[in-house]
């Protein structure tokens, strides 16, 4: 039996449990109706023949609002917990992941590095912000229930709630290459006080290890693109006029088509590597692309620095 290391583990167990009781139900009775049909009129058996029993019309359609009615209430079930499941709360821990041919690597946004293998603490909503440098992976914890796609160019967000300490297993599912089979790691879910002390004992010494964020702030100034957007993404004062970066991240953004979507990692993303596929109302489109210049941990770098750009709030 795996193990039910999350909340929301049981009630997809559950749910895979009443599809199937539903399923065997049904295919009990329609083959079992079949089984006791042949054995009734098989060839050579003397059971009536001449007076065929009356349809009715109430029984049939009693027995199809019957079937739809139930199997519909479990499509809501599932629509519902599918929904709960892919909108993670506004305080859940971001941890980053890349998959490639054939390891995980992980990076908290403390800045401590994990490869095949994942911290965390139980009681605390946890949300993966994941991407591929090369091909398709799959992010699969069996004892957490959760499974989901790793793209390359782009990234895809899943979240949970340990519930239980301990070490579980983590798999690719996706046939990813010849390596595919050795894709798997180890998820340790620990108590709060534990994860703390592990953050603080991470893989690099103390004081050598930077955020995310300070690495980003790093590589923000290092690719120039503070000569436009300000040394502190305050905007540009000079003759390259460029948004401000203070704030952006979760806001809405109005585009020069008229359009308005919100700041989101999708969103910074495209906007580092493809700049004039959303131009922002009021600005040129001078901005040069930086795909092939950073890698996908860079990016992960990069817009935790444009994350940690807080506005200030009014006194």
């Amino acid at each position: 039996m795996i193990p039910q290391a999350t909340k929301d583990s049981v009630e997809v167990d559950y749910l895979i449990g009443a599809l199937v009781l539903a399923s065997v139900a049904i295919l009990a009775l329609v083959y079992g109706l079949i089984l006791l049909y042949m054995f009734r009129y098989h060839a050579g058996s003397k059971a009536e023949r001449g007076r065929p029993s009356r349809k009715s019309w109430r029984f049939e359609i009693a027995w199809t609002a019957a079937t739809m009615a139930a199997f519909f209430g479990l499509f809501l079930w599932g629509a519902d917990l599918y929904v709960r499941l892919f909108q993670a709360p506004a305080n859940a821990l971001q941890i980053y992941v890349v998959g490639k041919q054939w390891i995980w690597k992980v990076e908290h946004p403390g800045g401590q590095k994990e490869i095949n293998a994942l911290h965390l603490p139980i009681g605390r909503p946890i949300q993966l912000v994941m991407t591929s440098q090369d091909v398709i992976h799959d992010f699969s914890v069996p004892a957490f229930r959760i499974k989901r796609d790793v793209l390359p160019g782009r990234y895809e967000t899943i979240w949970f709630e340990a519930q239980r300490p301990g070490s579980y297993h983590l798999f690719c599912t996706q046939l990813c290459g010849a390596g595919h089979a050795t894709m798997t790691g180890e998820v340790v879910a620990m108590s709060a006080p534990d994860f703390e002390k592990w953050l603080s004992q991470g893989p690099a010494p103390t004081g050598a290890r930077e955020s995310m964020a300070a690495e980003g702030q790093v590589l923000f100034m290092r690719l120039g693109c503070s000569g436009c957007h300000g040394a502190k993404g305050e905007g540009s004062g000079g003759a390259v006029k460029a948004p401000a970066l203070v704030g952006l991240y979760g806001s809405q953004v109005k585009l020069s088509t008229g359009a308005v979507v919100k700041s989101d990692d999708r969103y910074l993303r495209d906007s580092i590597l493809q700049p004039d596929k959303e131009i922002v109302a009021g600005y040129e489109p001078i901005m040069p692309s930086f795909s092939g210049q950073v890698d996908e941990e860079q990016l992960m770098r990069l817009i935790a620095y444009l994350k940690s750009l807080k506005a200030k709030e009014k006194p």
